[in-house]
C-alpha cells in the first residue's frame, strides 16, 4: 500500500469517526431537548423548545446525510456541528442547572 492510499483510507475513517461522534451527539441533544419542560427554556432567556427542537433535528439530519465529506457539503456539515454544540455547551448546561438535575451525577 502505497503512503497516498494510506493518507486517504486514514481520512477516511478520521472523518467517518467525526461523523459518528457528532451524529450521536446530535441525537443525544435532540433528545434532551424534546423530553425538556418548555418553561425552561424560557427560564434561561433561550429561544423556544419547538426552535432548539427543530434546529436539533435539521442539524443531526444534516449531519447524517451530508457526513463530512470534503466539498461543499463540509459547510453544512459543520453549521449543524456548530448548532449541536452550542445547546450541548450552552443550552443545556443552563437548563440543567436550573432543574438540578446533570448527565453526569456524582454520588454523595
Amino acid at each position: 500500500m502505497s503512503t497516498a492510499v494510506f493518507v486517504l483510507y486514514a481520512q477516511h475513517y478520521i472523518l467517518l469517526a467525526i461523523t459518528v461522534v457528532s451524529g450521536i451527539t446530535g441525537a443525544v441533544a435532540l433528545v434532551h431537548a424534546a423530553t425538556t419542560r418548555a418553561d425552561a427554556f424560557t427560564a434561561i432567556s433561550a429561544q423556544t423548545k419547538g426552535i432548539w427542537v427543530a434546529i436539533l433535528a435539521v442539524s443531526t439530519v444534516l449531519i447524517w446525510v451530508v457526513q463530512a465529506t470534503l466539498g461543499f457539503g463540509l459547510m453544512f456539515f459543520l453549521i449543524a456541528i456548530t448548532a449541536v454544540l452550542v445547546y450541548v455547551v450552552d443550552v443545556r448546561a443552563r437548563i440543567d442547572e436550573i432543574l438540578g438535575r446533570s448527565w453526569f451525577r456524582k454520588n454523595a
